[in-house]
């Protein structure tokens, strides 16, 4: 039985579902597992194949990842615009703390944010991985976050580490 195929799953295959299992079989034989930066180069280049396995409800499926620049974009290790809402450029923010805070002087508080930009948020990581590049911000991506739209604006309730703030 062969693998079935990622690509052909379209937007449909969960890359970045934290219950798909990335294989990595490399030309010696060796087996790994990971999403790095390293597994898409070593796959790309033909050093090793890349699979994944997507649990069902009743049965696991095994896919050969034959798109890896789909597999990149999803993993942020290519840059995808149209998947982040983000260009790859310095953001203009303007931010407040959340008038909900409770705690103002704790590790990680609320804040209110806006794009000045034309950038929209759509992927989290992506954008607190340009934040603390760009301006050393520490956003919790582990939480939730949230967004709200009006009078030709948006605004982004964010969790950021209080001392990264500046």
């Amino acid at each position: 039985m062969q693998p079935r195929s990622a690509a052909a799953a379209g937007s449909d295959f969960p890359y970045t579902s934290r219950t798909t299992c990335y294989i990595e079989i490399s030309d010696d034989g060796t087996v790994s597992h990971g999403t790095d930066a390293g597994t898409y180069e070593r796959a790309r280049s033909g050093k090793s194949r890349l699979f994944a396995v997507w649990p069902g409800n009743w049965s696991s499926d095994l896919f050969i990842i034959d798109d890896l620049d789909e597999y990149a974009r999803a993993h942020g290790i290519i840059h995808d615009q149209a998947r982040t809402g983000l260009d790859d450029h310095e953001h203009q923010v303007r931010w407040k703390l959340s008038p909900y805070e409770t705690k103002p002087n704790g590790s990680y508080i609320s804040i209110e944010l806006e794009l000045d930009c034309d950038c929209t948020i759509e992927d989290l990581k992506t954008f607190a991985g340009q934040m603390r590049h760009q301006r050393g911000w520490d956003i919790a991506t582990s939480g939730g976050w949230g967004r709200s739209s009006g009078q030709g604006h948006t605004t982004y309730s964010l969790r950021v580490r209080r001392k990264s703030l500046t």
